[in-house]
């Protein structure tokens, strides 16, 4: 029974995803917001499982309330799937630089956006069904099971999308990873994200590694790697 908040501003949109919701998913829980102010109110409110948020709103665009949401720290691990039109992609890319964890094309398929949310709920559960062990990598400890990663003085607010993207590189230090390979171990087969997408949300991972960024090396042409 997952506590859902959709955002957005078209009335017909908004009742299409409702009502895929409650036909594939019975038994959650529906909270709808006609444009950003109201959809932060709600969430601070009914603190959900997961936000479909929109990018072009009135009062407050879904850029504004996607930051505002990792800035919350009741907030900040609640997977967000952006809404957006295909001529707004750019504003998608800056919406994954600032952590959300997917987004969906307008106009909206039914049976893709139920099999990415039921992807993105799986995997903010978990890392891996086979591997919850905590791995040294680094100067990092990463624990998969309080999705916390650490050094010996700093804790590391990561998303959980942004979260997998480290763990999946630095429990095979020295591997390549191909972005396809990346997207797959990450965030879920069956995701379909275009490059620059992954590519923003490893820039998103090293901005808040900050002194230790380094450590994610692009190999060009092929993808990244982490260097222990």
């Amino acid at each position: 029974m997952a506590k859902f908040l959709i955002v957005e501003d078209d009335p017909d949109i908004l009742e299409v995803i409702k009502l895929s919701l409650e036909m594939e998913m019975p038994g959650s829980k529906i909270y709808t917001a006609s444009d950003g102010e109201a959809g932060l109110q709600q969430a601070r409110r009914y603190v959900p499982d997961m936000i479909l948020l929109d990018v072009m709103m009135p009062k407050k665009d879904g850029i504004e309330v996607c930051r505002e949401l990792r800035a919350d720290k009741s907030l900040c691990e609640v997977p967000v799937i952006m809404l957006s039109a295909k001529s707004e992609e750019s504003d998608v890319v800056l919406g994954l630089g600032l952590g959300a964890d997917d987004y969906i094309a307008k106009p909206v398929r039914p049976k893709e956006l139920i099999a990415r949310i039921k992807n993105l709920l799986r995997r903010s559960g978990s890392v891996d069904s086979s591997s919850s062990q905590s791995i040294s990598a680094g100067p990092f400890v990463i624990d998969p099971v309080r999705f916390e990663v650490r050094t010996i003085d700093k804790v590391f607010e990561l998303t959980p999308t942004q979260f997998r993207v480290l763990y999946t590189l630095a429990k095979s230090p020295g591997r390549v990873f191909r972005r396809d390979e990346l997207i797959d171990a990450a965030v879920g087969t069956g995701v379909v994200l275009i490059e620059r997408n992954v590519d923003t949300h490893v820039k998103s991972v090293r901005k808040k590694l900050g002194i230790y960024a380094d450590l994610i090396k692009t190999v060009r042409g092929v993808g990244y790697k982490f260097i222990d």
